[in-house]
């Protein structure tokens, strides 16, 4: 599926943030973006936000298996 949100660049900013207060910035700048979407673009918004989420979602799972495989059990 290719998107045509980048919300990659808002991923990435969030996860290299000095701090709490900078995350609540992007977020906040995610929501204005949103909200200045037109009616018909929303729905292809929402979908591909989700698609985007499910994808990191299971990346960070199976890269926290391989971490967790590779640390010795005692």
């Amino acid at each position: 599926m290719s998107s045509k949100f980048d919300f990659k660049s808002y991923h990435v900013r969030a996860i290299n943030a000095a701090n709490d207060e900078e995350k609540k910035v992007i977020n906040q700048e995610l929501k204005d973006f949103y909200a200045g979407l037109s009616e018909e673009e929303k729905p292809a918004f929402n979908q591909e936000l989700q698609h985007f989420l499910l994808t990191e979602m299971g990346r960070l799972g199976s890269d926290y298996q391989a971490i967790k495989s590779n640390i010795p059990q005692n």
